[in-house]
């Protein structure tokens, strides 16, 4: 394979021989290999053996592409990098589709454990490690047992059983090392065995058929944007303990307001692209 990648939203830049004939050259999306992608035409690139090709649709840098020529027997594979596709995973889990702010996901602990900034950040970090090891073991033995093995219905049972040991597998090292903050959690870090995030990811991956660095960087974001959730909540909480807050107000109902308010702020996210 050669060398080629998007050098913008209209041209490719390709290393290798072309035929400068535009008709003579096939582009395609991977996932759509019946629909090419016309190229209109041919230049030459800025280096010797490079060529600039120009597409009438708009090339999205995330997408990968085939490119083969007629009489060529070379044909270019055009991928993102795995730490751009890292990055750009990581950062629309964590901002741009926050699962709290957006999807409303995890808030029985969401609430629970806000009220104090050092129990939200180590539920937080908890939260991220055990999300993050769930979500990269269920892409592996979603990929190397069960898909092999045509035992896909057994998704949520087998995700379910990872989570499960991880959570109690946290709740025996949180209890010795830490053994206040374990008390602080209290019922919480059990409950992460059921939340709906942390069920939510091992599910999208496999619904999506995410390769291994989409599933971890989708396991890490939403375990990073859970952590920065609580994180500002729990600044909000602690000082809104010290204002005259109006009595039916105090509680819950203020924390809704407040997470409302951040779900308004985190909508800014949405138009930002990552790639």
């Amino acid at each position: 394979m050669a060398e080629a990648s998007v050098r913008s939203e209209h041209e490719l830049l390709v290393q290798g021989d072309l035929p400068n004939d535009p008709g003579a050259v096939r582009l395609v999306r991977t996932k759509d290999a019946d629909i090419p992608i016309p190229v209109t035409d041919i230049s030459a690139g800025p280096k010797p053996g490079t060529h600039i090709l120009m597409t009438e649709q708009t090339l999205n840098p995330s997408d990968h592409y085939l490119l083969t020529a007629t009489g060529v027997d070379t044909s270019w594979t055009i991928a993102p990098s795995s730490i751009a596709v890292l990055f750009s995973v990581i950062l629309s889990a964590s901002l741009i589709s926050n699962f709290v702010f957006t999807k409303y996901l995890g808030l029985c602990v969401f609430f629970g454990v806000s009220r104090n900034r050092e129990t939200a950040i180590g539920m937080g970090i908890t939260f991220t490690i055990v999300g993050l090891l769930s979500g990269t073991l269920s892409w592996l033995l979603n990929h190397i047992a069960l898909v092999p093995l045509k035992l896909d219905f057994l998704q949520i049972i087998a995700f379910i059983g990872i989570v499960a040991c991880l959570v109690q597998a946290s709740d025996l090292i949180l209890k010795k090392l830490t053994p206040a903050l374990h008390r602080k959690f209290g019922i919480y870090l059990m409950l992460i065995t059921t939340n709906c995030i942390i069920l939510a990811i091992p599910l999208l991956n496999a619904t999506a058929d995410a390769s291994f660095i989409e599933a971890v960087g989708l396991s890490l974001g939403a375990g990073l944007g859970f952590l920065l959730a609580l994180f500002l909540l729990s600044c909000a909480r602690e000082r809104v303990d010290l204002a005259p807050v109006p009595r039916v107000f105090r509680g819950l109902p203020i924390a809704f307001i407040i997470t409302g308010l951040f779900a308004l702020s985190f909508l800014g996210f949405s138009g930002l692209k990552v790639m």
